[in-house]
């Protein structure tokens, strides 16, 4: 099924959202995410030795999911170390430091935005036109909706509040509220997955 969206007054042809083929991208994702996890624990478990304080490893999930946003690595590797350390520690505070160190990471995007929006992103880029629709008229709401989905680009989004000058205190905590409840999720289901299927249980 797919749904037409556009302006037509101003010129810009409707766009179509194909869910099935969103869906099929989602699965894909998760499949790939789940198959890295079981490899990075099996390479973390024969080469190193994880601190034995809690503490730490949430600190060292904060410091790598923070460098994996910030250096635009694809959302599998994200989801995957997320999933590795929760099989290591606790999953919720897992979520927890990931969605602290993926929304600081984000922030790069925002003040790439904020210092023009020319300069950091063509007005033509898939799904930008949309994106801002949704921003300039659901704000806060807009950038929860887009940080908790896994499909659309949080990037594109930040680039455009920060060009749209979006305070910080409101761009922010938006990014929280869809980053920690989508990571909850992930680290949960991944976890599940892992121990459902016996060829991956480790």
């Amino acid at each position: 099924m797919t749904i037409a969206q556009g302006d037509s007054s101003k010129g810009i042809p409707a766009q179509r959202v194909n869910w099935l083929k969103l869906a099929l991208i989602g699965l894909a994702l998760s499949i790939i995410s789940v198959v890295l996890s079981v490899v990075f624990i099996h390479v973390i478990r024969a080469h190193f030795t994880l601190p034995k304080n809690p503490l730490i490893g949430y600190l060292l999930v904060f410091a790598i999911i923070l460098v994996l946003n910030l250096s635009f690595i694809p959302i599998p590797f994200v989801i995957s170390v997320l999933i590795a350390a929760a099989t290591a520690w606790n999953p919720l505070l897992v979520a927890l430091a990931g969605s602290v160190g993926s929304c600081m990471g984000e922030m790069s995007g925002y003040y790439a935005g904020a210092l023009g929006k020319k300069i950091a992103i063509p007005d033509d880029l898939s799904g930008y036109r949309r994106m801002k629709r949704w921003i300039d008229k659901y704000g806060f709401w807009a950038i929860a909706f887009i940080s908790f989905q896994p499909l659309l680009p949080i990037e594109v989004a930040g680039i455009i509040s920060g060009a749209t000058r979006m305070p910080v205190r409101k761009f922010l905590p938006a990014l929280i509220l869809g980053k920690f409840p989508k990571y909850v999720i992930l680290v949960y289901a991944g976890l599940g997955i892992i121990h459902f299927i016996p060829f991956l249980k480790l």
